[in-house]
C-alpha cells in the first residue's frame, strides 16, 4: 500500500512533461519490458490455457483501464480528493472476489467493508454539490475495472507466483500499450523535465510493476477479502503526499474521512470469512 500510495503523486509529476494517454501508454510499455526481461532471466513457463482469460482481466484493468481513467481523472482532480474517492475499491475487490470464489465475508466484514465505502461516496457527494465530476466517473470506472484485476491476479497467486500473474498482465497488454504509445507520442506535447520522468519511471516501474509483486503475493497468504480492505490505508497515505509533496490544502472532510476508513481496517480484518 506504501507503493501504491504514491502512484497518484507520481502520476501528477509524469503528467508535467506527458499528455495523459503518452504516460499511459509508456508507463505500459516500460513495465511489459521490464516484466518480460524478469520472466526471461527466471525461464517463467507460459502460463496454461485456463489461466490466459484471467490473466487478460488482470491486464485489462491493472494495466490499462486503471491507469488511463486514473491519469484522465488526474487532470481535473487533485491528489488527495481523488485518493479518497478511489476508498471504495476494496469493497469492490471484495465484491468480485465472492463472486469468482463463492466464499462469501461476514457479515460484520460486510458492515465494515460497507461503511467505509458510504464514507468515501459521501465525500465525493460533498465536494461536487451532489453530482459526481466528470473526474469521478472516471475514478469510479478506474476502481471498477482495477477491482475485477486485483480480485483475479488474487485467485491466481493462490497457484502460481505472485510476480509473475503482474509480469505476464504486463507482457499481454504490451501489444496494447505499445499502440497507444506509438498514436500519441506525435500528437501530444512532451516537455520532459526531471519532475516528469522520475514520475514516470515510478509509475512504470513500481505502480506498475513492482509494488504488484508485493500485493499479489499477499493475496495469496492472507486471502483476497481481507487484503482488498489493506487498500483502505491507502487513501490516508497518499493524503500525507499530497500536503508534504504536491503542496495540495486538504478539504476540513478528507481527513476525516480517511480515519473513518482506516477505521473500518480494523473491523475488516478482525471478521471472520
Amino acid at each position: 500500500m506504501v507503493s501504491f500510495s504514491f502512484s497518484f503523486p507520481a502520476t501528477v509529476w509524469a503528467l508535467d512533461g506527458l499528455g495523459p494517454w503518452t504516460a499511459t501508454g509508456v508507463r505500459g510499455l516500460l513495465a511489459g519490458l521490464l516484466a518480460a526481461g524478469c520472466l526471461a532471466a527466471a525461464r517463467a513457463p507460459v502460463p496454461p490455457r485456463r489461466d490466459r482469460a484471467a490473466l487478460l482481466t488482470v491486464a485489462g484493468g491493472c494495466v490499462l483501464g486503471f491507469p488511463l481513467l486514473t491519469t484522465l481523472a488526474l487532470q481535473t482532480s487533485t491528489t488527495a480528493h481523488s485518493a479518497v474517492v478511489i476508498g471504495v475499491l476494496p469493497l469492490a475487490t471484495a465484491a468480485c472476489s465472492a463472486a469468482l470464489t463463492g466464499r462469501r465475508p461476514s457479515r460484520t466484514f460486510w458492515t465494515a467493508a460497507g461503511t467505509g465505502a458510504l464514507a468515501v461516496l459521501a465525500f465525493t457527494l460533498s465536494q461536487s454539490r451532489g453530482l459526481p465530476g466528470t473526474g469521478d466517473l472516471y475514478l469510479f470506472g478506474a476502481l471498477l475495472l482495477c477491482a475485477a484485476g486485483y480480485a483475479q491476479g488474487g485467485r491466481l497467486a493462490g497457484h502460481m507466483p505472485g510476480w509473475q500473474v503482474i509480469a505476464w498482465g504486463c507482457v499481454a497488454a504490451l501489444p496494447v500499450t505499445a499502440l497507444v504509445a506509438a498514436l500519441a507520442l506525435p500528437r501530444e506535447p512532451v516537455h520532459l523535465t526531471g519532475q516528469s520522468v522520475a514520475g514516470l519511471a515510478y509509475i512504470a516501474a513500481v505502480a506498475q510493476f513492482g509494488g504488484f509483486v508485493l500485493w499479489y503475493r499477499g493475496m495469496a497468504v492472507i486471502g483476497v477479502p481481507r487484503a482488498s480492505q489493506l487498500q483502505l490505508a491507502q487513501p490516508l497515505l497518499t493524503l500525507v503526499w499530497s500536503v508534504l509533496l504536491m503542496g495540495e490544502h486538504l478539504a476540513p472532510l478528507a481527513p476525516v474521512t480517511a480515519v473513518v476508513v482506516l477505521a473500518c481496517i480494523a473491523v475488516t480484518q478482525r471478521a471472520r470469512t
